[in-house]
């Protein structure tokens, strides 16, 4: 008995790699008030976060209007959505590396806190002890993680102050090395036994 021919074309969905949103920036990164906060504990440097931000925003729109001579319409805003798409990964990135040592942090703390471990307790007078430290690197990341910020919603800004559309991140195809140009090869090769 004979089978049907079948269907050559498949219907596929290809799977994307989703990117990187602002929102999950502001997720990650601390905010002003947070950063302030921050700041005003460890004793660090308060950061003018409207200058930075401000600045980002002025730096994408130099730079489009220098380059708005020599690309077109289409070719502007594929460019400004690599470069803000840069700068919204680096500041979740920075983001994402805070939360990692706020965790590392509190951890420290909550061990130094139990009596019982000798491990955890200061060292020598002079030096802090290791809680000590990973409140202050975390304290640290935490500015960091908020100048990204800043300078990411700066350019995320002019990117819709340029191109006249809220900015949204670049979703790749999904790679998927298994499919191999053999693999691919012995699927039509068993395809004609159906």
């Amino acid at each position: 008995m004979a089978k049907p021919a079948s269907n050559t074309r498949q219907s596929r969905v290809v799977p994307l790699r989703k990117g990187t949103t602002i929102e999950m920036v502001r997720l990650t990164c601390p905010d002003s008030a947070q950063a302030l906060k921050i700041a005003e504990s460890f004793g660090t440097a308060v950061i003018d976060s409207d200058g930075i931000r401000d600045l980002h925003e002025r730096l994408i729109s130099e730079t489009a209007d220098a380059l708005s001579e020599g690309l077109g319409e289409r070719a502007m805003q594929i460019h400004l959505q690599r470069i803000v798409g840069a700068f919204v990964g680096s500041a979740h990135g920075a983001g994402q590396f805070y939360n990692k040592a706020v965790t590392e942090a509190r951890d420290a703390t909550a061990k130094a806190a139990n009596d019982a471990r000798d491990e955890d307790r200061d060292g020598p007078v002079g030096y802090d002890s290791a809680a000590t430290r990973k409140r202050e690197f975390a304290a640290d990341m935490g500015i960091q993680a908020h100048a990204l910020r800043m300078a990411a919603e700066g350019v995320v800004a002019a990117y819709k102050h340029i191109v006249g559309e809220s900015w949204k991140p670049f979703d790749r195809p999904v790679e998927n090395p298994g499919h191999s140009v053999d693999r691919k090869a012995a699927e039509t090769q068993m395809s004609v036994f159906d």
